[in-house]
């Protein structure tokens, strides 16, 4: 038996077990904006788009991300962040991201993009000494401007029924001193 016949019955041996097949890298790419793309070809399919948004995971021993789809996993590019925030609640605090978790929001991790300045904060703490960074989407980001308040030359988040002061990279933003 040959060593490639080896170890593609290894594999296969492996995943019978119900053993994820080993990580690599198969061209899939999550740009900052949320977009996907395999091999430099736009990803078009909506529902396929969807499904990788809820199935990317970040996989803390190798410290990779992936997508994970039943027994196939496969490394991804990550552009700026794993993970997006697709809806704010501003009454409980939480944020709602796209592989379909909630967490609280930390206000004191909010900064902007080195790309494009929309905002990003730190998420799944668990995961990664400092998060992870996921990147808020245009409408949870609109909320969560919405919900920004100034008093003289403080400028706050009210954000579950208490105010937080916002970090202060981010103030001049809030004020429109750009």
């Amino acid at each position: 038996m040959s060593e490639e016949a080896r170890s593609l019955e290894g594999k296969i041996a492996g995943a019978s077990r119900g053993e994820p097949p080993p990580l690599a890298p198969f061209g899939l790419v999550l740009h900052h904006d949320g977009r996907w793309s395999h091999e430099g070809q736009p990803i078009l399919n909506r529902k396929l788009r969807e499904k990788f948004d809820r199935s990317v995971v970040y996989l803390r021993p190798e410290a990779k991300y992936v997508v994970q789809l039943g027994y196939f996993r496969g490394q991804i590019e990550i552009e700026e962040a794993g993970f997006f925030v697709r809806s704010m609640e501003l009454e409980s605090g939480q944020i709602v991201l796209s592989d379909g978790s909630r967490e609280n929001l930390r206000p004191e991790t909010l900064r902007p993009s080195s790309i494009d300045g929309a905002l990003l904060c730190q998420v799944k703490d668990d995961l990664a000494a400092d998060g992870l960074p996921a990147r808020f989407s245009h409408s949870s980001q609109a909320d969560l401007l919405a919900a920004v308040e100034a008093e003289g030359s403080e400028v706050f988040l009210v954000l579950a029924g208490g105010r937080r002061a916002l970090p202060p990279a981010l103030v001049p933003g809030c004020m429109g001193d750009d």
